[in-house]
């Protein structure tokens, strides 16, 4: 990753993705995934890369496995995801980070499904904001710039004066499609993202500050 300076001007909102993110759920979503794989024949350590950051019913349609209902089989996995929320935990730093965003400046703008990030969100022990945008709120999920402008409207506020905390290519290329700025959190990350956008371990060393007229800026 090319590390480049944090943003150096000030946002309306933030806006933030969910899984890798703000919380951690690989650990439960890479097991649900793996028995859904293997059940449809596929090579599992080759599958799940594949599969963070993109809505469930995208990740199965670009399979193009034949004979399957893709809106039923997302649907058999989203419940299965909702009952396994063992070891889902928020990201260093998060909670506190969050809860120093004024009310109604920020939203999570996610591929998940609305209850699977609701569940999600509960087990890691993280308040919900004003604002979720979830991936039956869209037709286009991420890379299209579809969630993130959703999340600035519900917001009320223009897509270029919001900031994106993002962990996948998808993701900030979605951002970037909206025309926003992005931070990258790394802390899932287990290789190298080729990427010259800022890159933050976790939120611990991260602050939020409000200037004169009232827009949000993020230092360390």
């Amino acid at each position: 990753m090319t590390q480049t300076a944090l943003p150096q001007r000030a946002y309306a909102a933030f806006l933030f993705d969910m899984d890798g993110t703000i919380l951690t759920s690989i650990k439960a979503a890479e097991r649900v995934w793996s028995n859904w794989a293997a059940g449809h024949g596929l090579d599992v350590a080759a599958f799940l890369p594949t599969m963070h950051g993109k809505r469930t019913e995208d990740t199965i349609r670009n399979l193009n496995l034949p004979g399957i209902d893709v809106l039923a089989e997302a649907a058999g996995i989203t419940r299965a995801e909702i009952e396994d929320v063992a070891g889902i935990e928020a990201i260093r730093g998060a909670a506190a980070f969050l809860a120093s965003v004024p009310a109604g400046r920020w939203a999570i703008v996610t591929s998940a499904p609305r209850a699977l990030a609701q569940a999600r969100i509960a087990a890691a022990g993280l308040t919900p904001p004003a604002v979720l945008v979830a991936a039956e709120d869209v037709a286009r999920g991420k890379p299209a710039p579809d969630p993130f402008l959703l999340g600035a409207e519900k917001l009320g506020v223009a897509a270029a004066d919001c900031l994106v905390f993002e962990d996948t290519l998808t993701g900030l290329q979605a951002a970037a499609a909206a025309g926003m700025d992005s931070i990258v959190v790394t802390v899932t990350h287990t290789h190298a993202m080729e990427t010259d956008v800022h890159g933050v371990l976790d939120y611990a060393a991260l602050r939020v500050v409000q200037t004169q007229d009232g827009l949000l800026q993020v230092m360390n």
